[in-house]
C-alpha cells in the first residue's frame, strides 16, 4: 500500500487491454475521498452494479458471410456530424481526478473524434474547454434555483459555441451516497464548479414543520416542465432531456417540444433501487419511435455493451466513469485510450454480427434475457 496516491502513467502500458483494466490503476491514483466521490452510487449501490450486470445479460446474434464494404461508424445528430456513437458524459469535478481536469479531457476527445458533454459543475470554464475543443461540444444544465443566472449560464454556453443543451432532470436533491459520507468527502482547495460563481444561494432551504426535505424551499425551487419551455424560450440550441427512465416521462417531454431524450438513472447516484438504464430502454424506445435522437448512459464497459445499447434503440450512448478512470491514471491519454478502446470493440462486434453501419444494428442481432 502506497502512502499516498501514485503518478501518472505517462504512457499506457500493453497490460490494459480492456476498459475495466483502468479502474484499479486509478484508484491508486486519487484520494479515498476522490474515489468515493467519483466511484461511488447511492444507498447500497445496487443500481450502480446493476448497470453493467444488466448488460451481461443479453446476448449477440451473429450472421456470418455478410457484406462489410464501404462499412463506417459515422452518426449525424442535430445536423453534427460525429465518427462514432461514443461521447463522454458530463462528470463534475474532473481535477478530483488529474489536475488538467476537463482541459485533459477535451483534448482527448478532440483527438479521438468523440463528442463531450462538460458538466455545469466542471472544475474548469465552460469558456477555457470550448477555447481547447476541436470536437463537437454540448453543455449540461441544471436549472439552478437563481433563474436569471441560469440564463446567463445558457447565454455563456451559447456565445462560447456549445451545440446543444444536456438539461438534466434527475437530480433535484443528491442521493444518499453513503461511500462519499463514510469517506468524508469534501472538495479539497482549488477544486470548485467555477461557472457556478456568483450565483445567488437558496435561502430558507429548511423544511418546515420539522421536516426534513418535503416541503422545503429546496423542492419549492427545483425544476419543473414549465421550466422546459422556459429554456426553450432562452435558445435556439437542441434541449436533450437527460435522466428520462419511463415511457410516460419520454411521451411528455415529446409533448414539450424537447429535442432529445437521454436514458439515464445519473450512475446509480441519485436513487438506489431503480432498473439499470438498458433494462428500460426498449420501452422508451418505442415511445419515441425516432422522432427525436435517443441516447442512453449507465454501465457501458464494453463495445459490446454500445452495440446493446444502440440493438435496442439508443441512437448513441455515454461513458463518465470510465474515461474518469483513464483521466487518473494517465491523463489525456487515458481518455483517448479508453474511447479507442470501445470503438475497436465495438466495431469488432459489428463486423462479427455483419453489420456494415449503426443502422444495421436492430433489435434482431440481441438476444435480452438470454442464459
Amino acid at each position: 500500500m502506497s502512502d499516498g496516491p501514485l503518478s501518472k502513467l505517462t504512457q499506457i502500458p500493453p497490460s490494459i487491454a480492456a476498459v475495466a483494466d483502468y479502474e484499479p490503476l486509478a484508484r491508486e491514483r486519487m484520494s479515498a475521498q476522490a474515489w468515493a466521490y467519483m466511484a461511488g452510487g447511492a444507498a447500497d449501490e445496487l443500481t450502480l452494479a446493476d448497470n453493467q450486470a444488466a448488460f451481461q445479460r443479453i446476448r449477440l446474434r451473429t450472421r456470418v458471410l455478410a457484406d462489410l464494404s464501404g462499412g463506417n461508424t459515422h452518426l449525424s445528430l442535430f445536423g453534427q456530424t460525429f465518427a462514432h456513437p461514443i461521447f463522454l458524459a458530463p462528470v463534475a469535478y474532473q481535477q478530483l481526478a488529474h489536475a488538467d481536469g476537463e482541459l485533459a479531457t477535451v483534448l482527448a476527445a478532440s483527438a479521438v473524434q468523440a463528442g463531450m458533454v462538460l458538466s455545469t459543475q466542471a472544475s474548469v470554464s465552460l469558456e477555457a474547454v470550448a477555447e481547447q475543443a476541436h470536437n463537437p461540444l454540448w453543455f449540461q444544465l441544471y436549472i439552478q434555483p437563481d433563474r436569471a443566472f441560469t440564463q446567463a449560464l445558457v447565454k455563456r454556453a451559447e456565445a462560447a459555441g456549445y451545440q446543444a443543451l444536456v438539461l438534466t432532470v434527475d437530480a433535484p436533491v443528491n442521493g444518499m451516497r453513503n461511500r462519499e459520507q463514510r469517506a468524508g468527502f469534501c472538495l479539497p482547495k482549488g477544486v470548485e464548479a467555477v461557472n457556478l460563481r456568483g450565483m445567488q444561494p437558496l435561502r430558507g432551504s429548511a423544511a418546515p414543520s420539522g421536516g426534513l426535505l418535503l416541503g422545503s424551499a429546496l423542492l419549492a425551487a427545483a425544476p419543473g416542465w414549465a421550466d422546459v419551455q422556459w429554456l426553450r424560450s432562452l435558445t435556439r440550441l437542441p434541449i436533450l432531456l437527460k435522466g428520462v427512465m419511463c415511457a410516460e416521462d419520454a411521451q411528455r417531454a415529446l409533448a414539450e417540444g424537447v429535442d432529445g431524450i437521454i436514458v439515464s438513472n445519473h450512475g446509480g447516484r441519485t436513487l438506489d433501487g431503480q432498473p439499470a438504464t438498458i433494462e428500460v430502454l426498449a420501452e422508451i424506445a418505442a415511445a419515441v419511435q425516432g422522432r427525436v435522437p435517443l441516447l442512453l448512459d449507465g454501465g457501458i464497459r464494453r463495445g459490446t455493451d454500445v452495440y446493446k445499447a444502440l440493438a435496442l434503440g439508443a441512437d448513441a450512448v455515454l461513458v463518465g466513469r470510465p474515461y474518469v478512470y483513464g483521466l487518473a491514471t494517465a491523463g489525456a491519454s487515458g481518455v483517448a485510450h479508453v474511447v479507442q478502446l470501445l470503438r475497436a470493440e465495438l466495431e469488432v462486434a459489428m463486423a462479427l454480427t455483419g453489420c456494415r453501419d449503426l443502422a444495421s444494428i436492430g433489435a434482431e442481432r440481441v438476444l435480452v434475457g438470454a442464459h
